[in-house]
Order: structure tokens, then C-alpha cells, then sequence
């Protein structure tokens, strides 16, 4: 929820009513085309300042407009080298933001509204363009370290050259795969859902409610609260029977039911703009029964028993009858831990029925089938392998080579981007206030003779006409 609280105070800050002529904020940075506010700077300030008990240094802000200088410097970047961040994206990252918001909140829009005095549609928008702008910052970063790889001899020198007092001390941990299977709704719910959404169509064709109450009263997913609209994207965004129904449309034409991975759809043409379009949607989803569960319970269960008795591998199992829609499918069904990145597991890292199915596993043994949600909230069922399984120990090179190899990596990453950095330096448009100029972390921003810094009045933005 910070992202959202920060993005409501920069909004105070303008808010703020000013005599004519009064200075509301001041420019104290430009990378290139990019500008940074005193705003920005004291917003990230007061975030850092709420998450310790601890007062923060005066030098605290140098660090952070160091921060700032590097992401701009990303941005700038990734402007002239034309990296791409789509409307879906954005979407996507607002809707699944919001939701996590008002999963906080018990799905209650009205408390939502309530707390942040303004609508979820009027959030988005406040919300839209630094996000799409930190996409793109991540984007160019990425691309930067791209090519960045390691061999073992550095490997085995990064982990040599770390004091031998100094190794870090890891817990018991596992790697942990898993084989999923989706189930699928029967016919007759299929039917059903289709039946309800040629209904809707005709109501609305009949003009008995409007596209947008319909979205809003009826669809599965987060567009809904508001009234469907999947906003601007290009082509190839889309799974393909949405994209191939949505780019057929006229203007203002409503598809018929269109089938997806997803569920089943409705999909109106809002807009066409060269190779982009907009489009509405309503998305149903059948209904999974027990009895659904149940069939793809025993067809899962008789994948595991054809493992256990060798007639072929878990790795093989995965890539011919796993969910190819869940992360571990295309790494040999091993799952990753989502806080380190790698695929090793604390215990507290385990959801508690992985680690209570895997407790007293042999290695390579599998769990009985397991039922569980999907990110979207959907049932799924797998089986989990105990792949491996270590005792509490001190960082050895044979025993932790995948970590050390991920350090190593990470480390030779960032001297990559602080070398990137450096030479971007030398030949970007860059000013920084005088007030900052005496921060360390500062120094290498300014030394280059080209720079031009300015202070003082050159930096503020003023009211009045």
C-alpha cells in the first residue's frame, strides 16, 4: 500500500493552495529531459522516515537524490533507445495493485473510496504514468545487465575472496518441485455460462442496460469496476482467439461469445488507432464443481503412480501433462521461492501444505495430490517432489554453489551498471541543484567539466500567468 500512500502525498503537495507568483515546488535536478522535484526528493525522504524508529541522517538525502539521479538517467535512457512499456502492462500492474489494495480492505470499494477521498478510477489515473515510467526504468536496467554473464573460475574467486568469518550461515532448506493440473468445468457449466453472456449481449443490443453496468455487475476479473475497459494496446498483446475476435471488430461492435484460457468473453471495439486498439470486455468463468475436482483429482493421482513405478520422469511428467500457465513449467516443474529468486526454500518460506506434504518425504518422493488457488484465485490440484533437502550449515562452495553463483552474478551486475552509469554521465544533459552539490554520492554526477548545475531561482516552478 506505500506505492499508493506515496503517490497521495506528492498529490497534497500539489494540492496546496498558493498566492500568485508563490513557489509551490522547486526542479533540483534534470537528467537529460527528465526533471526531479524538492517534492520528489522530500517524499522519498518521509517514505524512508516511516519505516524505521530511527531519525534519519541529513545525508540520507544525498543517498536517495543519488537514487533518484540513477533512475532518470534509466528513463532518459530508455526514451532514446525507444523501450517500449504498453498500455496492457500498465493496466495489468494497476489492476493487480488495486486489487491487493482492497484485498487489504476485504474487497470493500466503498472503504477504499472512503480512506483515499477519491475513486479507484480517479487512483488509476493518478497512478498510470509513474508506473509506467518505473516499467520502463526496470525494462532499461534489465537490458543494461542483459548480457551480463559469469563463469565458474569467477565463481569460485568471488566466494575465495569473502572473509572465511564472514560466510553467511544458512538454515535448513529445500528445493521443491511440483506437477499442476487446471481443472476444467464440464459441459453443461460451460453451456451455461455461454447462455448467460449471449443474454447479456442481447440485452444490451436491446439497449435494456448499458455494456458498462453489465461489465460492472457481471465480469470475473478486475476490469469490471471499470465497466470492462482493458484500455489502449498494440497487437500481440492479447492470447490469440481475444485478439484474433477483438481485431475483427467494427467500432462500437459487440463480439459474440469469444472462448480463452481465461473463460469466456464478451468484447466490445472501443477505439482503433494504426496498429493499437481499445477494447471492453465481460469475462465469466464456469463455475468448477466437486465433480470436476474430483476427475482431474484421479487423472493427476494416476500421473503420480505411473512416476513412482519409473514408467517415466517427474521432468517428463511436467512438460507433457503439467499446466504450461504456472512459473515452475518451464523449469522442469522445480518451484521459485518469490522472496530470493532461486529455487532453495526456508522452512517459513513454504506455503504450509507444501511443507507439511514434504515433512517426511524421502528425496525425490512425491506428496499426495494437493489442492490449492492460482494467482487469480482459481483451484488447482498438484503433486510435489522433495527434491532436495540440506542441513543448517555454513556457505560451502559444493553445497551452495547455485547461491554463491547467483552472488557472484548479482555483484558483477551492478559493477556493470555502475560502469554503464558512469559513461552515461559524460554524455548526458545533466544540472543539479548548488544546495546538493557537496554529497558525496553527488560528486560523480558534477565532476565532468560539461556539466552545467544551477541553483537558486533557475529551478522553481512559480503560479500565477
Amino acid at each position: 500500500m506505500n506505492n499508493v500512500l506515496t503517490l497521495l502525498l506528492c498529490l497534497c503537495c500539489y494540492g496546496l493552495s498558493a498566492q500568485k507568483g508563490a513557489v509551490i515546488d522547486e526542479v533540483i535536478a534534470r537528467v537529460g529531459s527528465e526533471y526531479i522535484l524538492l517534492s520528489d526528493l522530500e517524499e522519498q525522504y518521509a517514505l524512508a522516515q516511516s519505516q524505521t524508529n530511527e531519525p534519519l541522517p541529513p545525508e540520507a538525502r544525498c543517498a536517495i537524490l543519488d537514487q533518484s539521479l540513477v533512475a532518470k538517467l534509466l528513463f532518459n535512457q530508455s526514451k532514446l533507445d525507444s523501450i517500449e512499456v504498453n498500455d496492457a502492462e500498465v493496466e495489468q500492474q494497476l489492476n493487480a495493485r488495486i486489487d491487493r489494495i482492497l484485498s487489504y480492505m476485504g474487497g470493500d470499494v466503498n472503504q477504499f473510496e472512503d480512506y483515499y477521498g477519491q475513486s479507484i478510477t480517479a487512483t488509476k489515473e493518478q497512478f498510470r504514468e509513474d508506473l509506467r515510467e518505473q516499467l520502463a526504468i526496470d525494462r532499461m536496467r534489465a537490458s543494461v545487465v542483459r548480457e551480463v554473464k559469469v563463469t565458474p573460475a569467477e565463481v569460485k574467486n568471488f566466494f575465495a575472496e569473502i572473509p572465511r568469518d564472514s560466510l553467511p550461515y544458512f538454515n535448513s532448506e529445500v528445493e521443491v518441485g511440483e506437477l499442476v493440473v487446471k481443472p476444467e468445468a464440464n459441459d453443461s457449466t460451460k453451456q451455461a455460462v455461454i447462455a448467460r453472456l449471449q443474454t447479456l449481449r442481447q440485452q444490451i443490443l436491446d439497449s435494456l442496460i448499458t455494456f458498462e453496468e453489465a461489465a460492472r455487475k457481471n465480469s470475473a476479473d478486475g476490469s469490471a469496476r471499470g465497466g470492462g475497459d482493458l484500455g489502449w494496446t498494440k497487437r500481440g498483446k492479447f492470447v490469440a482467439e481475444f485478439e484474433a475476435a477483438a481485431y475483427n471488430l467494427d467500432l462500437g461492435e459487440i463480439s459474440d461469445v469469444v472462448e480463452s484460457e481465461f473463460g469466456y468473453h464478451l468484447i466490445r471495439l472501443d477505439g482503433r488507432r494504426g496498429n493499437s486498439i481499445r477494447v471492453s470486455h465481460i469475462l465469466l468463468q464456469p463455475e468448477i464443481t466437486e465433480g470436476d475436482m474430483e476427475k482431474s483429482r484421479r487423472y493427476l493421482d494416476s500421473i503420480a503412480h505411473l512416476i513412482r513405478v519409473d514408467t517415466f520422469t517427474f521432468s517428463y511428467a511436467v512438460k507433457r501433462f503439467g499446466y504450461d500457465k504456472v512459473q515452475s513449467y518451464n523449469n522442469d516443474g522445480r518451484m521459485s521461492n518469490p522472496n530470493s529468486g532461486n529455487t532453495f526454500f526456508e522452512i517459513g518460506d513454504l506455503d504450509p501444505d507444501v511443507y507439511f506434504a514434504i515433512d517426511e518425504l524421502e528425496i525425490d518422493s512425491l506428496s499426495e495430490v494437493l489442492e490449492f488457488r492460482g494467482p487469480a484465485g482459481d483451484p488447482m490440484l498438484r503433486v510435489v517432489q522433495l527434491q532436495s533437502r540440506t542441513s543448517p550449515h555454513r556457505a560451502t562452495l559444493s553445497q551452495d554453489y547455485a547461491k554463491i553463483q547467483d552472488a557472484t552474478k548479482n555483484a558483477k551486475q551492478q559493477q556493470y551498471l555502475s560502469d554503464w552509469i558512469q559513461k552515461r554521465v559524460s554524455s548526458t544533459f545533466i544540472k543539479i541543484d548548488e544546495r546538493y552539490q557537496a554529497c558525496p554520492q553527488i560528486k560523480v554526477w558534477i565532476e565532468d567539466s560539461r556539466k552545467i548545475t544551477v541553483g537558486g531561482a533557475d529551478g522553481k516552478i512559480v503560479t500565477g500567468r
